[in-house]
């Protein structure tokens, strides 16, 4: 059988085992970080299928160059899954206004956008329990007697999001039909006048 054949039947049986391991995960384990997770389950595939072609006689005329190469394929794939479908779909703002459009109808009035975030994707979603759980696992913040306080690791993930936001994020984005740079830096108007700082 051809190698290129072979090559791809081993990445449809990663495939296979991707989406079993990921489902299996979510319908049956526990998930502290859906990233996380899917993450893992990419691991757990290639480490699956890397032991299908490192001991199957049928895999004995790849070179251990090209063993390597589909396993790294198969590492970007899984991540580029992970990323790009249970992760976007579990925080993407995007798909929630898509979604809150359907179930009311197809239609909300724009000047009450404010509301639906607000009053109902906050609730529905439970965005700061979900936040805050996602940086308590990624080691960024802790809970201190009541006030959420940002570890060293955090303040330099802070520092760096800053810098790239204010040098390398488009200077001219459109925002509702005019171009700014309002989000290089969300903080310039920001109200100094509230009270909930941790002292």
């Amino acid at each position: 059988m051809n190698k290129y054949v072979k090559a791809l039947l081993a990445s449809a049986f990663f495939l296979i085992c991707l989406l079993a391991v990921y489902y299996l995960r979510i319908s049956y384990g526990k998930v502290d970080v859906v990233l996380y997770s899917a993450v893992l389950g990419t691991l757990v595939a290639t480490a699956t299928a890397g032991a299908l072609i490192a001991f199957s006689s049928h895999f004995s005329d790849f070179t251990g160059l090209e063993k390597l190469q589909l396993v790294l394929i198969w590492l970007l794939a899984g991540y580029a899954f992970a990323i790009s479908v249970p992760t976007v779909i579990d925080r993407s703002l995007s798909f929630y206004i898509l979604e809150k459009l359907q179930q009311r109808g197809g239609g909300i009035r724009h000047d009450r956008f404010q509301d639906v975030f607000i009053k109902e994707y906050m609730v529905e979603h439970r965005l700061v329990d979900v936040r805050l759980t996602e940086q308590m696992e990624s080691g960024t913040i802790i809970i201190d007697h009541g006030c959420v306080r940002l570890t060293p690791r955090g303040d330099r993930l802070a520092n760096f999001s800053r810098f790239f936001r204010a040098h390398l994020l488009p200077k001219q984005r459109l925002l509702m039909g005019r171009y700014s740079d309002d989000l290089t830096d969300p903080f310039r108007h920001s109200r100094t006048d509230m009270d909930y700082a941790c002292r």
